[in-house]
């Protein structure tokens, strides 16, 4: 056996060593970016709930706008939010989880699935307000909907179902294949592995997807706007065809006001805003966790 070169294993270790001074300069840098904008989400977290939490109280809760800040509340904004959520969330879940089942267990490899999959891909990028643009097209002027619950509704499930296909592709990719195999060859048909292995393991990863897209949802504010969101709402909708505002909205509109104490009743909106996104991604965590037991 040859003996190695001291100038090569030299030249190794020296390699090495700078290796590892780049890795470890990397993971610095990396933690510093991560350290700046937790400390900085930290920052705007406490300067909200300090300038908000003096108005947030139970007349806050069930007050409609109003121009006289001392009256103003957040009742109309809160339950048009609501709306809108649990329309987007029953319209884009099952026709989004439907789309990826097809695409992943029926459908071909040809040119169609191709171009299908890359249409799909290119809306998950397309800004919001394209959406809006779309919404107010084709919802309101075109089907007639005005400028209601439901073309806000619809507008927003376009937003939301490309990523939640796309999601939803992925966790059922995740599927390991033995899975497929087991079952047909005990006999079972397609929709048989489809609906009672493929999916219930791939549900945790789909509900992952769904909580980040109705995340985004829960914020949006510019494709509302373009199907008829209005600004100052006096009452609740109690339909599908009844006109609507959002938190956002409400939020922005308080804002933009000069008075502090408008300012104020912002920061308790952006409060409540939270509260509910974080009560819908519970809910969404604990639906996930009972899936992940039963598998």
């Amino acid at each position: 056996m040859t003996a190695q070169h001291p100038a090569i294993g030299e030249g190794r270790s020296a390699l090495d060593r700078k290796r590892r001074a780049k890795g470890a300069v990397f993971a610095v840098l990396c933690g510093a970016a991560t350290a700046v904008g937790v400390l900085s989400l930290a920052v705007l977290l406490v300067d909200v709930v300090a300038d908000g939490i003096g108005s947030l109280d139970a007349d806050f809760m069930t007050s409609f706008a109003s121009r006289f800040p001392e009256r103003a509340g957040i009742k109309a904004a809160l339950a048009g939010s609501v709306w809108i959520l649990f329309l987007t969330a029953s319209i884009a879940f099952p026709l989004s989880v439907a789309a990826a089942i097809y695409l992943e267990e029926y459908a071909g490899e040809g040119w169609i699935s191709r171009a299908i999959q890359t249409n799909i891909a290119n809306l998950a990028g397309v800004p919001s307000i394209v959406y809006g643009i779309l919404g107010l097209a084709f919802f309101v002027r075109t089907l007639g909907f005005d400028r209601s619950v439901i073309s806000g509704a619809l507008t927003l499930s376009l937003l939301v179902m490309p990523v939640i296909i796309i999601a939803s592709q992925e966790a059922i990719r995740a599927v390991p294949s033995t899975i497929r195999e087991a079952a047909y060859g005990l006999g079972a048909t397609r929709w048989q592995v489809v609906s009672r292995q493929i999916l219930p393991m791939a549900m945790p990863g789909i509900m992952t997807g769904t909580i980040l897209a109705l995340s985004r949802a829960v914020g949006e504010t510019a494709p509302l706007i373009m199907v008829g969101a209005v600004g100052f709402i006096a009452f609740t909708p109690d339909g599908l065809r009844d006109p609507f505002t959002v938190l956002p909205l409400q939020i922005y509109n308080w804002v933009s006001r000069p008075q502090d104490e408008f300012r104020a009743l912002a920061a308790a909106g952006i409060i409540v805003l939270l509260a509910l996104l974080l009560s819908m991604n519970a809910v969404a965590i604990v639906l996930r966790n009972r899936y992940r037991t039963r598998i």
